[in-house]
Formats: structure tokens, sequence, C-alpha cells
């Protein structure tokens, strides 16, 4: 039998520096049924969403806050990883094969590492 064709997808990757709102939902949700669709047609997805907690968005806000940009990243991940309200929602609806964070210690060995395997 011949392997399944390959599907990647990918959203774009939120800054949580805010609470995740409507833009994020409908990203998550439309992304979430074209990768279902891919592997109802046979297709092996990889299906890949994320948050970038780096940048000058999460600095801003951090120093709104009063906060280090660590401080401002542990206080928000939570809201997007679907600890309540509409996030939590979309964590059991959207089935995502990564879901990743450019904090993680993951994402760093990989940028330290340069090659990206």
């Amino acid at each position: 039998m011949a392997d399944k064709p390959r599907y990647y997808l990918t959203t774009a990757i939120a800054y949580p520096n805010g609470p995740p709102h409507i833009g994020h939902a409908y990203e998550a949700i439309a992304t979430d049924a074209i990768a279902r669709f891919m592997r109802l047609d046979g297709y092996d997805v990889l299906f890949l969403t994320g948050t970038d907690e780096h940048g000058m968005k999460m600095l801003q806000t951090a120093g709104k806050e009063k906060l280090s940009p660590q401080q401002l990243v542990e206080r928000k991940r939570a809201a997007f990883q679907g600890h309540g309200g509409a996030a939590q929602l979309l964590e059991r609806r959207v089935h995502s094969h990564n879901r990743g964070a450019t904090s993680s210690r993951f994402h760093r060995h990989l940028a330290a590492d340069g090659s990206g395997r």
C-alpha cells in the first residue's frame, strides 16, 4: 500500500500579551476544520499552531504591567493553553498535532542548534 499523501497546515502564531479573542477562535476553528477534512480525504495531516512569546508586543505589555517578559509569559500562557473560558472550549475542539511556544525548552534547543531539526 502506498503512503498517504502529506498535507501541512499551520496557523499564525499568536502573541499571548492579552486574552484570546474572536480572531484567535476563528483561525483555530477554521484550520481545525480543514485539517479534519483533509484527514477524512485520506491525507496524513501535520497541523501546527502555537504562540510567539517574544517580541516587542510582549516587552511593551510586560513593561505596562510592571513585570519581566518571562513573568508575563507565565501569567498569560494558561489562557492560550485552554485553562478557562473560550480557550478551554477551543482546546477541546481543536486537534493540533503540534502546539508550540517560542519560550519552550524544545524551541530554545532548536533555535540554539540552528538546524531546525
